[in-house]
């Protein structure tokens, strides 16, 4: 099994560089033979929040078409965030794109101070994705700071937890011990994706990592890189390897 978490550099609201920035990583990915790359935290439109009514997708966006094809002709798995539109309700969300053509939308369960004046929160749309008989389930950011988001994915058996996150400086050494105990604790792999250079005019801090099921670090990014990091399962034990964009 290979897994790509990307780390990218999004351009405030600007959906197409943005985009354009999807397919390089992804095809980037793909010579790299990954079956699922993972993006951050509303990855396609940078982290909104005010502007996000007018940045928000739908499930049966064109916008997606693109990122439709290049899942399908490389059989590859692709999880792209954007605000999300649902019954015109608006939710911090992201899309399951998957080789046969399918989307699946998981939403962002438990939101950070503020965001509930422009998000709401759900647990209606939680998929499970399975590659190679391996369970796996995703979180947004601030899902990974209560105990119970890791707790349900493990009642629900996974095996890969996918962690999307817009962390800054101040705030990843909270991620990485909180990912390492939830991996080492419910002995469950973790990726983990996050932005490097700034989204809504913060500083993010980069450092995408993965944890196997034993909580060891396995590999990590640098802060200010945009790229992937490639992780590969052999056996039973993964590796890892980073590459620039």
């Amino acid at each position: 099994m290979i897994l790509a978490a990307a780390q990218t550099k999004p351009t405030r609201g600007n959906i197409e560089t943005n985009l354009q920035d999807h397919y390089r990583l992804i095809e980037l990915a793909v010579q790299n033979k990954a079956q699922l790359i993972a993006f951050p935290e509303m990855s396609i439109t940078g982290y909104e929040r005010e502007n996000a009514r007018k940045l928000a997708f739908k499930k049966e966006d064109l916008r997606l078409n693109h990122l439709k094809k290049l899942a399908s002709e490389n059989n590859i798995t692709i999880i792209a965030g954007a605000p999300i539109e649902i019954e015109s309700k608006l939710f911090i969300g992201e899309f399951v794109i998957s080789p046969d053509n399918s989307v699946s939308i998981y939403t962002k369960q438990f939101l950070h101070e503020g965001e509930d004046d422009f998000f709401q929160s759900s647990f209606d749309y939680n998929p499970i994705l399975e590659i190679e008989n391996q369970k796996i389930s995703f979180a947004i950011c601030a899902d990974i700071d209560n105990l119970l988001h890791p707790e349900n994915a493990k009642k629900k058996g996974t095996d890969i937890y996918i962690a999307s996150i817009f962390f800054s400086p101040n705030g990843i050494p909270n991620a990485y011990r909180d990912l390492q105990n939830y991996a080492e604790k419910h002995k469950m792999n973790v990726l983990m994706s996050n932005f490097s250079g700034e989204s809504w005019g913060s500083p993010s801090a980069g450092q995408s990592a993965f944890w196997n099921s034993k909580g060891e670090l396995v590999g990590q990014m640098n802060d200010s890189d945009s790229g992937l990091l490639v992780v590969e399962k052999q056996n039973k034990n993964w590796t890892s390897k980073i590459i620039k964009n």
